[in-house]
């Protein structure tokens, strides 16, 4: 007999995401359907606007992954008109790209997904001196470790106990079984939780100082906004770059001294962890933080490839232009193409919506139909996964020492094998590990930039090409990056110096794909197969899967003109 177990919505961060996962007798995962519940319609808004005013709209499809669709959207742009912007533009995007890539990671490991392996009430018993033995041993250059400090911690959790709610903690599967860290391990992660949430505020000053506000920081076609003299006093100047300087040392220390040994003490405890959730086996990278220039894949600090079926000894390659590499599908899809077609290459894309769902609310979803706004993108029709995982894979194998060191010293650590990062527990692990080279590629590149500045280099634009008369009648472009969720694609069409057509293909979108028109299933419904669960009425073996991914589904977005006008309305419920 089949149970079918819906969590919905799948949260701590954006909740459009449904997962129905269909157990059988033995309470083991054999089938798992994901569903992005809420139209992503922003195609639509863009069309007909000016596209050097895309970034704009593009980077308010989420909060979240604050400055990444601006990256990507000026790039498309750029790449569409024949643009090439000054080193210093490459190097601040390279600041801000970091910047976010290490907040996001730290927020993801403590308040997104921590909560899956760390139970809060267990806290409530632990030992507040046992507590501080155990930091100082995981965590021995982290200034706060004393008894004092957790007992405050512990005496701060059991007022929200005693009041009958946990305030942030609450709603969660506290107790189950499947939760092993001793109590002082609990209470030492929740205190780290506090300790991160209060720096987290800190490191995005980074793109007030470089674009102007967080959120959404500003970009421009052709470079960055970011006037800078040194000794001046209405640009960026010294006091201000030493002032960034010294929230990139803070973020090392958080990365360094907090989050990388309680990433490690975490999964010593789930080793069975890295036997589940494995999923596709088949990763694929855009690449990004350009050493030579966007158009030089070949010096990217995150090397651009596909890896198939766990094959470490290849990397394929990946042409970004090739109508015959990226498509999308929507056979499960709740949109429509035009008939005769089943797959478009995003420059060709159709965002035509077509609910034949349910009417809400619904108790279950049909897998055999369509069951999800999200399309299916696949790479040479291969389901891949994107994001961290994908990017530590694909370093390490294209033999890349910088990727090696920190998997290896890792695994080493953790006394597992390679092959163990195919799983739920591996893919939490790159991410910690990313954010190690993240933090220190992020001083690198300001020391680059101080050099070129020094050396009398102050450009951060080239707006040779900023008026539409020197453009040609049509043109199209794509524009990518490494969004923190994974690789992140914009493909525009520009015609008579307006937006023809514009196709966004989101980290999440790969990840959370409904089957495609084979029945490949998407990254998320792969890797829940052949999870044993201990209680279906409480799935957290679901949510440590899902959460690995960090998902994220806000590129959701209400369909407007710009005069506040609805274009478009889907009802469904």
């Amino acid at each position: 007999m089949t149970t079918r177990v819906v969590v919905d919505p799948v949260t701590r961060i954006e909740g459009h995401l449904r997962i129905e996962a269909m157990l059988d007798d033995r309470n083991v995962i054999h089938d798992a359907i994901s569903s992005g519940t809420m139209w992503r319609g922003l195609e639509v808004i863009l069309q007909g606007r000016d596209p050097r005013d895309a970034w704009a709209f593009a980077e308010r499809i989420c909060g979240v992954c604050t400055t990444v669709h601006a990256l990507a959207s000026v790039r498309s742009v750029e790449n569409a008109l024949g643009i090439q912007v000054p080193p210093n533009a490459d190097i601040i995007r390279n600041i801000m790209f970091l910047t976010q890539m290490v907040q996001d990671h730290v927020i993801h490991f403590y308040h997104l997904h921590a909560l899956d392996w760390v139970d809060v009430v267990s806290a409530l018993k632990a030992d507040p001196a046992a507590t501080a033995a155990l930091a100082q041993k995981v965590s021995p250059s982290w200034p706060y470790a004393s008894t004092g400090y957790f007992r405050d911690i512990a005496g701060t959790l059991k007022k929200f106990a005693d009041s009958g709610q946990l305030g942030i903690f609450q709603n969660a599967y506290w107790g189950h079984p499947a939760y092993k860290l001793p109590a002082e391990a609990n209470l030492m992660a929740v205190a780290h939780y506090l300790e991160a949430l209060k720096w987290q505020k800190e490191i995005v000053k980074i793109h007030t100082i470089f674009g102007g506000k967080n959120p959404h920081p500003n970009y421009i076609v052709g470079g960055m906004a970011s006037a800078i003299s040194m000794q001046g006093d209405n640009a960026i100047n010294m006091e201000r770059l030493n002032y960034v300087r010294g929230l990139i040392q803070d973020a090392t220390n958080i990365v360094e001294n907090l989050y990388i040994p309680d990433l490690l003490a975490v999964a010593s405890f789930y080793p069975e962890w890295t036997q589940i959730g494995g999923g596709l086996g088949s990763y694929m990278v855009y690449g990004d933080i350009p050493q030579n220039g966007i158009g030089d894949p070949s010096r990217f600090r995150f090397p651009r490839g596909v890896v198939l079926h766990k094959n470490l000894s290849e990397v394929l390659p990946l042409d970004l232009a090739d109508s015959g590499q990226i498509t999308e599908e929507v056979a499960h899809s709740w949109y429509e193409y035009p008939e005769g077609k089943k797959a478009l290459h995003p420059w060709d894309g159709v965002t035509q919506a077509r609910y034949n769902g349910p009417k809400p609310p619904y108790k279950q979803l049909d897998e055999n139909g369509g069951y999800s706004w999200l399309k299916s993108p696949r790479w040479k029709g291969n389901a891949v996964e994107v994001g961290p995982l994908a990017r530590m894979l694909v370093g390490y194998a294209s033999g890349n020492t910088e990727f090696k060191d920190v998997v290896g010293e890792a695994l080493g650590a953790l006394k597992l094998p390679a092959t163990a990062l195919f799983s739920t527990l591996g893919r939490t692990a790159a991410r910690g590990l990313e954010t190690r080279l993240a933090v220190r590629w992020l001083m690198q590149e300001y020391e680059h930039l101080i050099t070129n500045l020094k050396a009398g280099d102050s450009a951060t634009a080239d707006t040779s090409r900023w008026d539409p008369s020197t453009w040609p009648a049509e043109a199209k472009g794509f524009g990518f990056t490494e969004a923190p969720r994974g690789a992140l694609g914009h493909w525009l069409h520009i015609k008579d110096q307006k937006i023809a057509n514009y196709q966004i293909v989101v980290p999440s979108t790969w990840n959370a794909s409904p089957k495609d028109g084979q029945g490949q299933r998407g990254a998320y419904e792969a890797a829940l197969l052949d999870t044993p669960m201990a209680d279906p009425k409480r799935p957290v073996e679901i949510l440590r899967t899902i959460h690995s991914f960090d998902p994220c589904l806000a590129c959701a977005s209400h369909v407007l003109g710009p005069d506040g006008r609805k274009l478009s309305e889907v009802i469904i419920r």
